[in-house]
């Protein structure tokens, strides 16, 4: 059965049947070709630039042909209000009331039946039908609208049809249209479609930049050029800004001026009700002003506008690649979105479009729009893929495929909502939130408060969160409210929507919230009526609180010891809340509403939660060693973690195991100065060896270098946890322990730690890098030895010969030429200042003595 059209619904008569001629359209040249293509071709890619008329024009003539079959031929709009002023005009030019042969579905709202042939609809729409009806059964022809926007829905939309059409059925017909793409990437992409560009719009119109970069606001920017636009052409004035708040701001700044009472201003935006926007698609003598977003860049026809006022800017939603937070970015529109809006003042007949910037700056912005699957959140996307049975998201048919790190967001979100399991598999959780039309992870809000009987609070609380606060701007309320807890939010818009005498009931804002709340209830009960609940009834303290807790896992907060207003959030970010916020109880709270620019990003909107409400599931509790700088030892915590969130930390004992090695290792390294130990054999024996191997290459003993001495950390730090512990480890042992017998017998026999001298004593030998090998004597100690000694067997030893002061007297590599030369000049000298020294004059044939001094009889 057709659903019930009211008699005076707007939809049904928004357009007079005369006011079309599509043999008129410049569209209507190409309607044979392009029929005859879909017959044999099954898919067509078709370039129209704007004024064309091909969403007016192609739809009756697939209708009135038998290029599609008998079936249902659906047509894919970007946006609802397209979709039902499609529906509309198509209505209005077949002759019959929407609902009939042409109806329209859109979120919340349809109008068609059993016997309606053309159905307008979002492709989101599209994508929710195609979960309970992959094969689109009883539709002939898909038709995708305005694709060159390149939403994430249409190249989702895109690759699920491709799939249907190659392994399901190739008999389904598709039509691409885009006003600015080449069509074709988008024909091979496809494999089989025909190719086809149509003349553009029916009559020129005249760009205008302005002269030079302005730094005024964008309503005095506007109100500047409006008078001039009003001046030089006849019929309505259509005005592009970035959104809502600058349409508000430019219509009070327009109604201000003494010349504003010629003409009527309009708004037009995707959130305004149906009945105002059918009242600015509709023709009017009255001359208008309206003042849109990029809305009316799509296939909307407003009637009679001759004049453009572009202010370049739009906003569109970006992810913050370091958590994942959605967020709208102002930004410059791309040429190809310029020629769109300028397209809008030639429909009729001749334009005039201002362009708000230079002509310099246009020619160095980018030429199209960026996909959006590039920059946006992709949880619903794999959450449809996923009802599809979808495993390998990359393998998907995508004309654009989506970044790795979406992916992996996406991934991860939907875990923690339970809409997906560990493999990647569809929960039966999932599919019931697939089956709501809006975001995961507020189906998955609107799933919980159904089990805990608060769907009228929880679908008011998704309307304050998706919607514009209707409470801004309200001077009764308190400004505490606009960024506290979300339940008291939910409690004052209660209050206004049951007090009959609240003047601020029938504010559009708050009327707005109404409708929204109210839609997402029917949603949310239709859901619940076509699926059986065994749920119990469940009473609990804070229930909504609760159930945003299950749909926000990952805005876990925890708030800092040094300030109760910030905080670390699930994922590492800081975060700071509102001053104004009064959910400021508790060590933890959720974040709802932020604003993720800045080092720490601002939470205008928080909700105060406690700990026992956590899932169990995502809390877990491991023993984590960690490295205190203070100790210069690695210490263990046993730590709590919700998700990877710290929540709580007590010392525990720590005892060497792989992982505390690993993590003194990492520090060992560097700060060797303060690890390794300061023992005088330990280095003596790394520059003996160092020594060998560059004075006797030959023997081939390894070398000491950087990487062995790492090697002996690696293997000391598996038995010890602290700096203190590595200095007093056997750095020598494991040192040498890297030698063979025979290698450490060559290593003795040519860099001796020692050397006997003719006294009997051993002297330690110094093999400092760099400089000779250096032994430290007294005179006396070496009378009889004629010749300097030597190591590496052609290495002389540096003698530093100490008098009886123990200060060096004479440095020499050359003990020969000492005793002959320079002997007696000391021995003079000393003599005098030493006399219980032994001073012979024939050092060659004395007595050597241990402590220099003369021998007993």
């Amino acid at each position: 059965m057709p659903d019930a059209i009211p008699p005076d619904s707007p939809a049904t008569n928004a357009l007079p049947a005369d006011a079309l001629s599509i043999d008129a359209l410049p569209i209507s040249d190409c309607l044979d070709e392009l029929t005859s293509a879909l017959a044999q071709a099954q898919s067509v890619v078709l370039q129209a630039p704007p004024g064309a008329g091909k969403t007016t024009g192609i739809p009756p003539a697939l209708l009135n042909s038998n290029a599609v079959g008998d079936g249902k031929t659906l047509l894919i709009q970007p946006r609802r209000i397209a979709a039902r002023a499609a529906a509309s005009r198509l209505a209005a030019a077949m002759d019959c009331r929407v609902g009939d042969t042409v109806g329209y579905h859109v979120r919340f709202d349809k109008r068609y039946g059993k016997d309606t042939r053309l159905i307008s609809m979002t492709t989101g729409m599209l994508l929710r039908r195609m979960q309970s009806d992959p094969f689109l059964e009883n539709v002939s022809c898909v038709v995708l609208d305005e694709f060159h926007e390149r939403s994430l829905e249409i190249d989702l939309a895109l690759g699920m049809l491709q799939r249907v059409r190659t392994s399901l059925r190739p008999e389904l017909r598709l039509l691409v249209m885009s006003a600015t793409l080449s069509p074709e990437p988008i024909a091979q992409f496809l494999g089989d479609a025909h190719t086809m560009i149509s003349k553009g719009r029916s009559f020129p119109v005249d760009v205008r930049y302005s002269k030079q970069i302005s730094q005024e606001p964008v309503e005095q920017k506007i109100i500047h050029t409006l008078p001039k636009v009003l001046e030089q052409t006849t019929g309505h004035v259509l005005v592009f800004l970035p959104g809502v708040g600058e349409i508000n701001r430019t219509q009070r700044a327009i109604s201000s001026c003494s010349w504003s009472d010629n003409f009527q201003i309009l708004r037009l935006y995707g959130d305004l009700p149906a009945k105002d926007q059918d009242e600015v698609l509709r023709d009017s003598k009255t001359r208008r002003v309206i003042l849109s977003t990029n809305v009316a860049e799509t296939s909307l026809t407003i009637p009679g506008v001759t004049g453009v006022i572009d202010s370049g800017l739009v906003r569109t939603m970006q992810m913050d690649s370091q958590i994942g937070l959605p967020k709208l970015q102002l930004e410059p529109i791309s040429q190809a979105s310029a020629e769109q809006r300028a397209g809008r003042a030639g429909r009729t007949s001749p334009g005039l479009c201002y362009r708000l910037w230079p002509l310099a700056v246009h020619r160095a912005r980018p030429s199209k729009d960026t996909p959006e699957i590039t920059r946006c959140d992709f949880a619903s996307a794999l959450l449809m893929l996923s009802v599809w049975g979808e495993r390998d998201v990359f393998d998907f048919p995508w004309l654009t495929p989506p970044t790795t790190s979406s992916v992996k967001n996406a991934e991860n979100l939907l875990k923690q909502l339970s809409a997906i399991d560990s493999e990647g598999r569809i929960t039966k959780q999932g599919r019931h939130m697939a089956s709501l039309p809006i975001h995961p992870r507020l189906a998955r809000f609107m799933l919980e408060a159904e089990t805990l009987k608060i769907v009228e609070e929880a679908a008011l609380a998704v309307a304050l969160l998706t919607e514009r606060d209707p409470l801004r701007g309200v001077p009764s309320q308190s400004t505490v409210i606009h960024d506290c807890d979300l339940s008291d939010k939910v409690e004052r818009v209660k209050t206004i929507l049951s007090d009959q005498h609240s003047p601020h009931r029938q504010s559009p804002a708050i009327k707005n919230t109404k409708r929204i709340a109210e839609q997402i209830q029917k949603a949310t009960r239709r859901r619940a009526d076509t699926v059986p609940t065994t749920s119990p009834n469940v009473t609990t303290d804070h229930p909504l609180q609760r159930a945003l807790l299950s749909a926000f896992p990952d805005r876990v907060a925890k708030r800092r010891d040094d300030d109760p207003r910030k905080g670390v959030m699930v994922g590492g970010r800081g975060v700071r809340q509102s001053k104004r916020s009064a959910a400021i109880r508790g060590d933890l709270f959720l974040c709802l509403d932020i604003d993720s620019q800045g080092k720490e990003a601002s939470v205008h909107l928080a909700s105060g939660l406690r700990r026992d409400w956590l899932d169990p599931n995502l809390l877990r509790e491991i023993d984590e060693p960690c490295f205190n700088t203070d100790l210069s030892a690695v210490v263990a915590r046993r730590r709590t973690y919700f998700a990877d969130l710290l929540l709580s930390e007590t010392p525990i004992g720590c005892q060497p195991d792989e992982e505390t090695a690993a993590i003194l290792t990492k520090h060992a390294r560097q700060n060797m100065e303060l690890c390794f130990p300061r023992n005088k054999k330990t280095n003596q024996f790394i520059e003996r060896v160092r020594f060998l191997t560059h004075h006797m290459p030959e023997l081939e003993i390894p070398d000491l270098d950087s990487q062995s001495i790492d090697e002996a950390l690696v293997e000391l730090c598996k038995t010890r946890t602290s700096f203190t512990e590595l200095t007093k480890a056997p750095w020598l042992d494991h040192l040498r322990c890297r030698y063979q017998y025979d290698q450490m017998r060559l290593i003795d026999l040519h860099a001796p730690v020692a050397m006997t001298v003719p006294s009997g004593n051993e002297h330690s030998i110094s093999y400092e890098q760099g400089k000779p090998p250096r032994m430290e004597i007294r005179i006396q100690e070496l009378f009889g030895w004629k010749q300097t000694p030597q190591v590496a067997t052609r290495v002389p030893i540096q003698l530093h010969l100490l008098g009886p002061n123990h200060r060096p007297q004479q440095i020499t590599d050359d003990l020969a030429n000492f005793w002959s030369e320079t002997y007696l000049h000391v021995r003079k000298e000393l003599r005098r200042r030493y006399p219980k020294h032994h001073w012979p004059e024939d050092p060659l044939n004395a007595t050597p003595t241990r402590n220099g001094l003369k021998p007993k009889s």
